[in-house]
């Protein structure tokens, strides 16, 4: 079964991943996202490893996607890629790539060497890049990233009057808009990439010294994160009266600057805090009812002020080598910077996406008056060279259509796709339902393994969120066990005593928020959704990745 949202897939890198992409598009994307933006996505990602100095463009196929890909309508990140940007790296592995973006997944295969993987010309050239790497120590030293922002901020503040605008205007808008995405997308990526060099060096210092417990402090606390930022916001108005004059302004504002995160955020059909008011409304709630000692700005001085310790601490412990000390010292002096960037690239580009959005949701109200969509987010299911059609004289022809993609989108919404597959994935009608996988209950006593993600141990009921659209049934204290988590959750963070997820690694987008909110955090417990009982008494122990069910 081929769902309509299928790419091509490479044969000279084969191995696809679920890994962190599964973070922001948990669900199958919408054949209007893959159209519009997917390919514009896949240029950026290439454009990233090229000017990395990782590959030659020679290297990736001209007409056909590669870096990312599609298989039974998941979304893919291409591994064998990001490996061989490890082996090729100057002072990294495959294995460390691996470390930071796989976790403890099982089924993950050994790295294969390939002929034409050895290339001293681009680890030479990467070395450059790396070196470049250490001299920034404030995110405001990448100018790109400053003027992303400036340009994301200012098409919100220029937004269009959309209702005084043709169907055919509204898409010729869009049209200038979609070449923004490469840009923003390709700067993500290469800011990802650069992450792995600071905390690569951390990570085998900390390794060489058996002291791997101070890794996580260190990548934590590191300020400027701006995926946290809607976090504190909201805290500020969860202590405002909810019927207050004050409340209503500071909401309003809250959505003008943040209204384009919410669940499944890259996802162009999916709602936002714009969009959906009481997706934001609902977390705001849960924040009210957490003591004020749960103040986000506060667990975030406390991780600062550990990251500085634990730095003292390593850095005490090399202070007889000289050379492998200043490449700590260097390290862990841009480390803040570059975790800090990936966040913001990442804001950049969701920015962007809800700009892209808002426009589609005016057609799609439209097309609703019109009888041609059932309902608004119909149009995620338009393809991008179906607009003659949809803006011709006869766009009830795509009604049908729409129809039977958004009843496949259904189906493959309930499966579980491989987390990891070589060459091709199997066929989704053979792939687990996501109710069916019947698995071991933890029982009092009994421990489940994961990676630590952030440091501290905290004991509260565990909560089994799967949907961040409701996060009603968590109260403050509660531990929130989730599949799999993108920033749009961390609201949810602020109340709970620690969280627990499914999925995740290092550099996962979740964890680096979770860091900064001080929040201790286990990922890649597998099944931990499955295993761990709703309501029942456990203990998270940040500093080991042990979630443990007392009662």
């Amino acid at each position: 079964m081929l769902a309509a949202t299928d790419t091509g897939l490479s044969e000279r890198f084969p191995i696809y991943t679920r890994a962190n992409v599964g973070e922001v598009f948990p669900d199958p994307i919408a054949p209007g996202t893959r159209s519009n933006l997917f390919w514009e996505s896949e240029l950026g990602f290439r454009d990233a490893y090229i000017r990395l100095g990782a590959f030659d463009p020679d290297e990736f196929p001209a007409d056909d996607f590669c870096m990312m890909g599609v298989a039974g309508g998941y979304t893919y990140l291409n591994a064998s890629v990001m490996r061989l940007f490890g082996e090729r790296a100057p002072g990294l592995t495959w294995r460390d790539i691996d470390e930071q973006f796989f976790g403890v997944q099982p089924g993950i295969p050994d790295y294969e060497p390939h002929p034409d993987d050895v290339r001293p010309d681009l680890t030479e050239r990467l070395g450059q890049t790396f070196g470049w790497v250490f001299t920034i120590t404030d995110i405001d030293d990448l100018e790109r990233l400053s003027a992303h922002r400036e340009l994301t901020v200012g098409l919100r503040a220029r937004r269009p009057d959309l209702a005084a605008m043709s169907d055919q205007e509204i898409w010729d808008y869009l049209d200038e808009l979609r070449p923004y995405q490469r840009e923003l997308f390709g700067e993500h990526l290469f800011t990802t990439a650069l992450v792995t060099v600071p905390v690569g060096v951390i990570q085998q210092v900390a390794t060489a010294v058996g002291r791997l417990d101070l890794l996580m402090p260190l990548l934590s606390g590191v300020g400027h994160v701006d995926s946290a930022e809607p976090s504190y916001a909201m805290w500020d108005l969860s202590r405002l009266d909810p019927t207050s004059d004050e409340f209503t302004a500071g909401f309003d504002e809250f959505r003008y600057h943040y209204g384009s995160r919410g669940p499944n955020e890259w996802e162009v059909r999916s709602p936002t805090w714009e969009t959906d008011p009481n997706l934001a409304l609902a977390a705001i709630d849960r924040m009210r009812h957490a003591p004020d000692s749960a103040d986000p700005r506060a667990h975030q001085e406390r991780a600062a002020a550990d990251r500085a310790a634990a730095a003292e601490q390593l850095l005490g412990m090399v202070e007889g080598d000289p050379e492998t000390h200043g490449q700590l010292a260097a390290a862990i002096g841009c480390s803040a910077a570059w975790l800090a960037a990936r966040e913001r690239t990442k804001t950049n580009n969701i920015r962007l996406i809800q700009e892209y959005r808002v426009p589609m949701i005016e057609l799609g109200k439209r097309m609703v008056e019109r009888e041609v969509f059932d309902d608004v987010a119909d149009y995620g299911f338009v393809e991008y060279d179906e607009a003659d059609e949809l803006f011709g004289p006869n766009p009830n022809v795509l009604t049908e259509r729409i129809r039977e993609r958004r009843a496949q989108f259904a189906v493959l919404s309930s499966k579980i796709p491989p987390f990891v597959f070589v060459g091709e994935s199997s066929d989704p009608a053979g792939w687990p339902d996501r109710d069916s996988i019947a698995v071991d209950r933890l029982a009092g006593g009994e421990s489940l393994q994961g990676l630590p993600g952030c440091p501290g141990v905290a004991e509260g009921r565990a909560r089994v969120i799967t949907d961040s659209h409701d996060p009603t049934a968590l109260d403050p204290g509660d531990v929130l066990v989730a599949p799999i988590t993108d920033p749009s959750w961390t609201p949810l963070f602020v109340p709970a005593s620690a969280v627990v997820v499914d999925v995740g690694a290092a550099l996962s987008h979740a964890i680096i928020v979770s860091r900064e909110l001080n929040i201790p955090c286990v990922v890649s417990a597998t099944d931990a959704t499955r295993r761990i009982p709703d309501g029942s008494l456990v203990r998270v122990d940040g500093n080991t990745g042990t979630v443990t069910v007392l009662e």
